[in-house]
């Protein structure tokens, strides 16, 4: 074993000790199987942990194997997922699940390699599950990985490719390669944050190249965020007797083939008029109730929540209560709320 190797180990150890001890507990990580690995590991796709911990435990109560959820609908599926956003993980996460039934024999694969064949599942995904539920020596590098490696290094983060390389070495030289991944991950979100890193707390700072030279609040640089693109969707609560039209969104984009109000799409306001006139319904008595404003990643949507009636019979019609089970955002939710 190499001087270096020999620094590596003490520095891994040390990091995995701290774990064991300061871990916050989460409830993917009180029963580590394949298949909470993969949810788990879905959910906290570009979504912070605080957010996913309720929505898992519903998940996972609803879904509590790899069979009910490949023999669930897309609808129960991303009801379920309501929350998280991205909904393309869900369907990913589902299609995923009917893989391994059908292609596995229900079992979530063991190897990095085979799980990245599943829909959905990239090389961190892979990674996360072999080691964290099997124990496997495979690599992970996600934002926090990166970070962390950054400032171990004393300089910006490399290349992916490099990237990756450092982390299968430290894997390799793990005792325990799931623990040391959880711990890297773990270390990124709580101590070694992108703003304000609490050094004093850190474990293995005395290994620290950004420590030892003052940069650690300069390393990595800030990156640029990207400007949202403004949309304004006019969503019309149209009413017959008791119930509500709804009307499904299309099969790409932006909340695909989840469920929403009828709805008018433009690039800016639209007055009162155009939004009638480009309804699919006959409506009267149209009017304002009010509106918000919901950020995504790359999109600034304004909501114009209006109401009116009619007599028609086309399109589905639900009542109180009678959309609960429907795949709906939480933004049209907040519209539907909004009629009272």
């Amino acid at each position: 074993m190499s001087g270096d190797d020999g620094s590596a180990r003490r520095r891994l150890a040390a990091l995995e000790r701290w774990f064991t001890q300061a871990a916050r507990d989460l409830p993917w990580r009180r029963r580590r199987t394949g298949y909470s690995a993969l949810v788990a590991e879905a959910m906290l796709q570009q979504t912070q942990v605080a957010r996913v911990v309720d929505r898992y435990r519903v998940f996972m109560r609803r879904f509590p194997t790899v069979k009910a959820l490949a023999e669930a609908s897309e609808d129960e599926v991303l009801a379920a997922w309501q929350g998280l956003g991205y909904y393309r993980r869900a369907r990913n996460l589902h299609r995923a699940a009917r893989s391994i039934v059908d292609e596995h024999a229900g079992r979530v694969p063991r190897d990095a390699a085979t799980l990245q064949t599943l829909p959905g599942v990239g090389r961190y995904t892979a990674g996360a599950i072999a080691s964290i539920a099997y124990g496997r020596p495979a690599p992970i590098v996600d934002g926090n990985v990166t970070r962390v490696l950054a400032r171990w290094a004393g300089r910006e983060p490399a290349a992916a490719a490099e990237t990756w390389d450092a982390a299968t070495r430290l894997v390799n030289l793990a005792e325990h390669p799931g623990v040391l991944n959880e711990a890297l991950m773990e270390l990124g979100a709580t101590v070694c944050t992108p703003v304000s890193p609490r050094c004093e707390a850190c474990p293995v700072a005395r290994w620290c190249e950004a420590r030892a030279a003052g940069t650690e609040a300069t390393i990595p640089a800030p990156r640029v965020r990207a400007t949202r693109t403004e949309v304004h969707h006019h969503c019309v609560l149209v009413r017959r007797a008791s119930k509500v039209s709804l009307e499904q969104r299309p099969d790409e984009g932006l909340w695909a083939r989840m469920w929403q109000p009828p709805t008018v799409e433009a690039a800016s306001r639209l007055t009162d008029r155009v939004v009638r006139s480009r309804l699919a319904l006959p409506v009267t008595g149209l009017r304002p109730v009010g509106g918000f404003v919901h950020l995504t990643t790359h999109r600034r949507v304004c909501f114009h929540v209006l109401a009116g009636t009619t007599r028609s019979r086309r399109g589905v019609w639900r009542g109180p209560g009678e959309c609960d089970d429907l795949a709906m955002s939480n933004a049209h939710r907040r519209v539907l709320a909004m009629g009272g």
